[in-house]
């Protein structure tokens, strides 16, 4: 974990249009940014009234459990009482991927005034498309992860971003180390609803989608195991006395994320005050 002023997210021809909770200055870098403008997913940073984001809803933001006018102030108001401690640095999900991993990334950047980016998606439009990236994932597969390694060289480089990031970023020594350059948070989501959720065409999950799910959770488990903290959408059903983790909403997720990156910058901060000499 590394919290210090990142570079910002600049690149010619293209300005933000998002204003930061806060202006770090810039650190030395010579990024050189491979995505178009269109690839970059700007979260609206206007303040919006909208229902509690259900985690079965894959396609939108819409959900159908409401507890409250606009659950999302509050996420908002804990993503403004951590800026000042976080200082721009990068968030990283990973876990398997799934719907209920990607709702809440786009959340939190929307919170926090980040932005939102998916390492898998920028693998796929730098290869041509998903169809290209899986036939070079199965053609070459050193080549595909020599591309992970460099679409997160990049993000990693960068401040004030919110990454749902792939298998990949957790596969390797050299992509481990990129992601502490930021903030590691493993979203722990049971295998069975992350099948369910992947699998939106049919009611029950296919096997071979399970068992897919399964082999990727076991290549990766170690990996997952080094992220600076873990949230587990089951403790958080139990914590809420809900009997189905599906009613657990992106906010309530989204909360707990921003209560460990909270925790983990007060850490930060004690051990530093505790090394300066006296």
């Amino acid at each position: 974990m590394e919290i210090s002023a990142p570079a910002s997210l600049t690149s010619s021809g293209f300005v933000p249009r998002l204003l930061p909770l806060f202006y770090p200055q810039a650190r030395t870098t010579s990024c050189a940014l491979f995505l178009s403008p269109s690839s970059v997913n700007l979260i609206s940073s206007h303040r919006r009234k909208a229902p509690s984001r259900c985690l079965a809803d894959q396609s939108t933001f819409t959900g159908i459990n409401v507890v409250d006018s606009d659950p999302i102030d509050a996420v908002k108001r804990k993503a403004m009482d951590i800026a000042p401690e976080l200082k721009g640095a990068s968030i990283f999900l990973v876990g398997i991927n799934n719907p209920i991993k990607k709702n809440l990334g786009k959340l939190l950047a929307e919170s926090m005034r980040y932005y939102y980016f998916d390492s898998d998606n920028l693998i796929a439009e730098a290869a041509g498309g998903n169809v290209s990236a899986q036939a070079l994932k199965e053609a070459d597969e050193k080549a595909f992860q020599e591309s992970e390694t460099e679409v997160l060289k990049q993000l990693s480089s960068m401040g004030r971003l919110v990454v749902c990031a792939g298998d990949g970023a957790v596969q390797s020594l050299t992509n481990l180390a990129l992601l502490r350059h930021g903030i590691s948070i493993w979203i722990d989501v049971p295998l069975d609803i992350a099948a369910k959720v992947n699998d939106s065409l049919n009611s029950e999950p296919t096997p071979e989608l399970f068992d897919a799910l399964k082999a990727s959770y076991e290549k990766s488990r170690k990996g997952y195991d080094t992220a600076d903290a873990s949230i587990s959408l089951q403790r958080i059903a139990t914590k809420l006395e809900y009997e189905d983790l599906e009613t657990v909403t992106s906010e309530e997720i989204a909360l707990e994320v921003l209560k460990e990156i909270e925790k983990l910058t007060r850490v930060k901060k004690m051990m530093e005050e505790a090394s300066r000499p006296f």
